[in-house]
């Protein structure tokens, strides 16, 4: 009972992630733009997505080769800095979210 249970979970699982990968964004690739001061999101939609690292929570001070060390999850939903110990959801960031409600409260006060 207990092993058919597991298995029932395992399908309902990939089932889950099959239908949330064409239905959420993911990225294909990602990089620090040095020039633009920019981290670059390319979509597997086509689409390219950028924000100043200056906003985003733990990434504020941290340095251009650091910033240039990020990878994408396997499933390509998130963004991952080891180095600098800083993860974000593909999803949070194209709805403007950047850390925290302490942090996101903190970066509306800068923006008024």
């Amino acid at each position: 009972m207990v092993e058919a249970n597991l298995d029932l979970q395992i399908a309902q699982a990939k089932q889950a992630a099959a239908l949330a990968s064409v239905t959420e964004p993911r990225a294909v690739s990602a990089h620090y733009d040095t020039n633009s001061e920019l981290i670059v999101i390319h979509l597997k939609s086509g689409a390219v997505y950028s924000f100043p690292s200056t906003i985003a929570q733990g990434l504020t001070n941290a340095d251009a080769k650091l910033l240039a060390e990020v990878e994408i999850t396997p499933a390509g939903d998130g963004l991952h800095w080891e180095t600098l110990d800083v993860d974000f959801t593909v999803k949070g960031l194209l709805a403007g979210i950047f850390g925290t409600k302490v942090w996101m409260t903190e970066l509306q006060k800068r923006w008024e």
